[in-house]
């Protein structure tokens, strides 16, 4: 037996698991913020109760047990026992209380996706295969008010009713991303970062960009988007990877 196969009597077992993994593979990857940042996954039709990492707790040592469960419409949730971050409540219980098809939503300050939101022009230009993944597919966010308390959480989520776009490059501040479940937004967010990478790595030799016509970067988007099971694939490979090495993240 596999420890993903493992089912403590928790509710939300293998959503539980499949969002602890993700928090495992982002620390490896150094796009965590130490013990800041977070992932939620929504777990009913309307999506206001959902999964959230504890406060202040570290990547790499969140596990599927150990993930709050939370409502967006309790008005008591930062007065009880275990309370989330205040800024994971304001901008993730806004996100789920007010945008039901955000089913899982992942923020970071990853570095290359940041370093693009502290641009004067935080676009994405389509410059290959993966910037051309996020082709009108985004939305940046110019307004940064702080901290993302209840107001600020509020003020982004209203800015996520496009269902075609998925990413939110948050100006001055770094980048949020939803998806269907962990698998489709872990994905968009990897490779996100990826093309941030790419352009930022491209403008750092100062000559003149390649960029892809709007018609190819669009079916490029598209195809990409038609593409089967493609996070799924991503996602699997990566709990095995855990798996193999003993790792707790299933406990």
């Amino acid at each position: 037996m596999t420890v993903t196969q493992m089912r403590p009597n928790i509710d939300h077992w293998q959503e539980r698991v499949d969002l602890a993994a993700t928090f495992r593979w982002t620390e490896r990857l150094n796009m965590h913020e130490g013990v800041a940042n977070h992932f939620s996954l929504a777990v009913n039709e309307d999506g206001s109760q959902f999964l959230m990492n504890p406060n202040q707790m570290h990547f790499a040592r969140i596990t599927a047990s150990n993930l709050l469960f939370l409502d967006a419409n309790d008005p008591d949730t930062m007065s009880k026992p275990g309370a989330p971050d205040p800024t994971a409540w304001g901008l993730h219980g806004s996100i789920h209380r007010l945008c039901p098809q955000a089913r899982c939503v992942m923020h970071v300050h990853s570095i290359h996706a940041t370093v693009l939101a502290s641009l004067a022009d935080s676009s994405l230009p389509p410059i290959d295969q993966n910037t051309a993944t996020f082709f009108n597919r985004y939305v940046v966010d110019e307004e940064f008010g702080g901290l993302a308390l209840e107001s600020e959480g509020a003020r982004c989520a209203s800015m996520l009713s496009d269902p075609k776009k998925k990413v939110m490059i948050m100006g001055n501040h770094g980048v949020l991303v939803i998806g269907s479940d962990p698998a489709d937004a872990f994905n968009r967010l990897y490779y996100f970062e990826r093309a941030a990478e790419t352009y930022i790595r491209a403008l750092q030799t100062g000559r003149p960009l390649r960029i892809l016509s709007d018609e190819i970067a669009e079916k490029t988007a598209q195809e990409l988007e038609d593409y089967p099971g493609q996070a799924e694939a991503h996602l699997s490979e990566i709990k095995a990877v855990l798996d193999a090495e003993g790792s707790t993240y299933a406990s």
